[in-house]
């Protein structure tokens, strides 16, 4: 499409005819008046923000192609596929492409006959594409991921630092840097790396309303996942664990309670992972296992749940794989489970990683900041938010320290206690052989080393084990206590004010996991069915069905028909004829065309 002289007018018209919305959300009409008017753009908006449309559209108004720079297949592939189905002329190069394809793609890029075209950085970097790209006309560079580019980002790749060249090669060509996840350490890093000093930066808030974080100490982690899994029956999410054998112990246990869970991580084979990475996205209500191997890219909105069994690494991790839930915009859930031990594993993993001291630094405050994000009692979003720069002043009423506030306790004396038994033992044990001497347990290791001799042998007596657990977890996460790269127990330097009794020491209360009820109590559904009545569910359900024949027939994600934002929108509006269908939001002319009879039928025939 040549370029409009109404900028304001035509994106409007290609955002309903194309996609189906009515009106652009915060920032993207600004965005893409930017880029369209051949301006340099960075981008920082939160996952479900509507990042994509804000070089989809300049794409479709200049002339030439849109160049967009992707980490990831799976990626590409959904994207590809969302815009083929709303009738944009889109293709991927990727490796996994036969070479067939690929030469088909080469001649539609010459002949100047597709929109948008995807592309690896890898493979847009080869002399042959960039000889290719001389010889069209390029719209703009949309660089997608673009935290990929800071080496204190959590997903560094190397080869995106030399997306700088498209400017040295391309002058006059606009490029919009996008991303979701860049503190802002990793946002200055961007700029500098792409060359983008001149770029107008569009900050978005990072807050997911839509989203609620809760946090849990581990107890019986097992017992908890079930527990939690079963406010989210038929509901499609992500289960993260740290190491490969307990993502494939707890996919074999769900799958035993009748989920339809599947395992992914890197040690499996390659088609094994790609067959249930089109399970979990061609069907509903599949429960993904993970490692941090499995998400990046994952463009499925429908994602109701993330679930975290480990403590993840840093706090940029967090949000990036928290951000896979919810992407509709619908209620969605966060969930966490950590302990001692997590704590004491990542420290290890820093301290022990080859990296310079300089990184290092880096990666313990960022476990810092997911540790006091874990550990407080104030408001999680209030926090987390605060981590990418932006003051968000809570409560959320949407994390579970605002629906269910924490009570803490003076635990001033016991943490004397624990430092002074961490002390007298020689600084070099585990938690949990400091926990037995407390409580005055004369185990055969207790013994052997004479710590049943120790003045602090016995005096922690009148706590148990788990409430231990806790103080110790807590002295950790507070940076009272450190751990060296063997587990073992030392005093910090600010252990020190509370030993002397110069500070009082306040500790949150572990409570019980909150149960569904208590969730409902609360007034913030985090279902989407739970707020439809009887008759909408049954047509909501009647229209996923519908949904999920189509796919299986298109051989495409669910998704890529109609997100369930529509769907809810169709139950919402319940449309008689064509015509109002195709002002349903989501619903645009090409999908109008190829669907809404279908989805009018269902509806119609569930009005009868």
């Amino acid at each position: 499409m040549s370029d409009s002289p109404d900028i304001p007018s035509a994106a409007l018209r290609l955002l309903r005819e194309v996609f189906g919305y009515a009106s652009f959300r915060g920032p993207q009409a600004g965005i893409i008046g930017q880029v369209v008017g051949g301006g340099d753009a960075l981008v920082l908006m939160p996952t479900g923000g509507g990042k994509s449309l804000c070089y989809q559209i300049p794409a479709l108004l200049r002339s030439g192609v849109g160049v967009v720079v992707s980490p990831l297949i799976a990626l590409m592939q959904d994207q590809v596929e969302a815009l083929q189905a709303a009738g944009v002329k889109a293709a991927a190069l990727n490796s996994g492409l036969p070479a067939e394809r690929q030469r088909e793609v080469w001649a539609q890029m010459r002949a100047g006959g597709l929109d948008l075209l995807y592309v690896a950085p890898e493979r847009l970097l080869t002399p042959a594409f960039l000889d290719l790209l001389g010889r069209v006309q390029v719209a703009l560079f949309a660089i997608d991921e673009a935290h990929c580019v800071s080496q204190w980002g959590h997903d560094f790749r190397p080869e995106y630092r030399e997306l700088s060249l498209l400017h040295e090669r391309f002058p006059e060509v606009p490029r919009i840097a996008l991303t979701a996840t860049a503190d802002p350490r990793t946002q200055e890093e961007i700029v500098e790396r792409l060359g983008l000093r001149a770029a107008q930066r569009f900050v978005s808030s990072f807050d997911r309303p839509n989203l609620r974080y809760r946090v849990e100490a581990k107890r019986n982690a097992r017992r908890q996942l079930e527990d939690f899994l079963g406010a989210h029956n038929g509901e499609a999410g992500i289960v993260y664990c740290r190491s490969r054998r307990k993502v494939e112990q707890t996919a074999a246990a769900l799958a035993a309670l009748g989920l339809d869970a599947c395992p992914y991580h890197a040690g499996m084979a390659a088609d094994e992972r790609a067959d249930n990475q089109r399970h979990f996205l061609h069907e509903d209500g599949v429960v993904m296992v993970a490692t941090v191997a499995f998400g990046m890219g994952i463009d499925k909105p429908d994602v109701r749940f993330v679930a975290h069994l480990d403590l993840p690494r840093s706090i940029e991790g967090y949000y990036q794989e928290t951000g896979r839930a919810g992407r509709d915009g619908l209620p969605a859930e966060a969930w966490m489970l950590y302990g001692l031990q997590d704590m004491v594993m990542l420290r290890q993993w820093i301290d022990q990683s080859d990296a310079d001291e300089a990184r290092k630094w880096v990666e313990r405050d960022k476990l810092d900041a997911l540790l006091a994000f874990a550990e407080t009692t104030r408001c999680r979003r209030e926090l987390l938010l605060g981590t990418f720069g932006e003051h968000y002043a809570g409560p959320c009423h949407n994390c579970d320290n605002c629906l269910h506030p924490p009570a803490t306790w003076d635990a001033t004396v016991p943490a004397q206690k624990a430092l002074s038994a961490v002390y007298r033992s020689g600084q070099r044990f585990g938690a949990g052989h400091v926990i037995d001497t407390l409580r005055g347990m004369n185990t055969a290791r207790v013994q052997q080393l004479g710590h049943d001799r120790l003045s602090t042998f016995g005096i922690g007596s009148a706590l148990d084990a788990n409430r231990w657990r806790s103080v110790f977890r807590q002295l950790l996460a507070q940076g009272l206590l450190a751990a060296d790269e063997n587990g073992g127990l030392h005093l910090a330097e600010k252990s020190r004010a509370v030993l002397r009794g110069e500070q009082k020491l306040l500790l949150r209360e572990d409570a019980a996991g909150t149960r569904r009820r208590d969730r409902e109590r609360s007034g913030a559904s985090v279902s989407v069915a739970d707020s439809l009545s009887a008759a909408s569910r049954k047509l909501f359900d009647a229209l996923r069905a519908q949904r999920l024949t189509l796919a299986h027939e298109k051989g495409v994600p669910p998704y890529v028909i109609f997100h369930d934002k529509t769907l809810l929108a169709m139950v919402a509006e319940q449309p008689h004829s064509l015509e109002e269908m195709g002002e349903v939001h989501g619903v645009g002319r090409a999908k109008l065309e190829r669907y809404g009879e279908a989805f009018l039928d269902v509806i119609l025939d569930q009005a009868d």
